[in-house]
């Protein structure tokens, strides 16, 4: 995949698993099966650097809990990624409904 696909499809996947955190806390393995549910297949080897971002910027917060004797890290949305996220979405919404629906708001020079 070009690397300008690839830029473009892990931006969708940020703001995807802020949305999914602001929810409820997310861990990799369940966001895997869920992007791999929209089509993305996504390794944990990149999948983690992306928490990691996220988290690095502030936008989440790892809490490491025991799960049957194995450690699973379980991010949380910070307020800080409320905001980001509250920011993104009408701004995602808005550039995808462009892009999805080119017509419909167009005024009648073609702008």
């Amino acid at each position: 995949m070009p690397d300008i696909f690839r830029s473009i499809l892990l931006a969708f996947v940020r703001v995807h698993l802020l949305h999914h955190a602001a929810e409820a806390p997310i861990y990799g393995l369940e966001m895997m099966h869920e992007l791999a549910r929209h089509g993305y297949t996504l390794s944990p080897g990149t999948l983690d650097p992306i928490f990691h971002s996220l988290e690095t910027a502030g936008y989440l917060v790892v809490e490491e809990r025991n799960v049957n004797g194995k450690i699973r890290k379980y991010y949380h949305i910070t307020d800080e990624g409320r905001f980001a996220l509250a920011l993104l979405r009408p701004k995602v919404a808005e550039m995808v409904g462009e892009v999805l629906h080119p017509n419909e708001n167009q005024d009648p020079h073609g702008n």
